[in-house]
């Protein structure tokens, strides 16, 4: 379910911003937020708000821009969309739309309420959300997301739980943008650098992936070795998209390279993966991958900076759910057997 102290904070601040106390009977109740906010008696108060599909409906009409639009979304006939239109209207005192042949466009009036209105309906469907994840059951949808690259780490987990319980439905989503589990966007992330800070989520440690140095045979037939640090200008690198990528081990190799070395870039991880077992470049492997290619050469020594923690992170409102624990202790379980990312 919503956080209490979550929903009184958005009510709140939109109380606060527009004035009136008037939009939120259900939620203020629900939230337990105080007796100022849910019996209040002014003109746009929650007693007079007491449908909320009148509120619905001007949200709609707000963001389609006509009434059949918001009738077709809704699934009503499109008088009762008028009908809602000018109830709220002659309810709050306050036109909130200039009709006109092209539909209807949002008053000042109108774009406040939409605002308060789309806050609303978030709430709603991320409480839908919440509840649809409480269950005893290991069954339902759970959502894992990741960094590119690391499915190798989690793909092999998640195929095998879903094996023992065909009742999971598992969606893994490899991204590098955060993923906002408060919004029910993802259950489970795996996230790689420095313990995520975020005040609602539970961090737990994961394992730490090892990033090594290599080259292939052919990289070396061609090229040869480096003899230490001090000799990588002189070669050849596979390295990321942007300059600014901030692995370590990408850090610490432009710091001792000109930007030219970087031969050959990419904004996928399996793409560069690919690239220096081929031999197109020296580059950086996942150990454990790295060792399932002999053939395969440090071109340097393993270095910790070269290191990157990974944590699991999930909200604390479904932390408890039972397949969100099952996922998160088989991913402790197997990355404790590997021993290493």
């Amino acid at each position: 379910m919503i956080r209490k102290r979550h929903a009184a904070g958005v009510i709140g601040r939109d109380v606060e911003k527009y004035g009136e106390k008037s939009k939120y009977e259900q939620i203020c109740q629900q939230a337990h937020i105080g007796e100022e906010h849910a019996n209040a008696r002014s003109k746009g108060s929650c007693a007079q708000m007491e449908n909320w599909d009148e509120i619905r409906t001007a949200y709609q009409v707000a963001r389609i821009g006509t009434v059949s639009g918001a009738a077709e979304v809704l699934g009503v006939h499109h008088a009762t969309v008028i009908r809602h239109i000018d109830a709220l209207e002659e309810r709050l005192g306050a036109k909130l739309f200039q009709r006109h042949q092209r539909g209807y466009s949002a008053t000042e009036a109108g774009r406040e309420l939409f605002k308060v209105a789309q806050a609303t309906e978030d709430q709603f469907s991320n409480l839908a959300a919440r509840i649809a994840g409480v269950s005893t059951e290991i069954s339902g949808e759970i959502v894992v997301t990741s960094l590119p690259g690391l499915s190798e780490q989690i793909l092999p987990t998640l195929l095998r739980v879903q094996a023992e319980y065909p009742e999971l439905r598992v969606r893994y989503l490899s991204d590098p943008r955060l993923f906002r589990l408060e919004y029910g966007e993802a259950h489970i992330a795996i996230r790689a650098g420095g313990r995520p800070q975020e005040p609602d989520n539970i961090v737990q440690n994961f394992c730490t992936l090892r990033r090594g140095l290599y080259a292939s045979p052919d990289y070396i037939q061609r090229y040869g070795l480096p003899a230490g640090e001090d000799d990588l200008s002189g070669h050849r690198f596979v390295g990321p998209n942007s300059a600014e990528n901030r692995a370590p081990y990408y850090r610490w190799l432009a710091d001792r390279i000109p930007a030219d070395a970087v031969v050959f870039r990419t904004n996928d991880e399996w793409v560069a993966i690919e690239a220096v077992l081929s031999g197109a470049a020296l580059g950086f492997l996942p150990v454990p991958l790295a060792r399932r290619h002999p053939e395969m050469i440090e071109a340097l020594p393993l270095r910790s900076d070269w290191d990157t923690p990974l944590w699991l992170v999930t909200h604390v409102d479904l932390h408890r759910t039972p397949r969100i624990q099952l996922i998160l202790a088989e991913l402790k379980a197997d990355a404790r057997e590997r021993g290493t990312c």
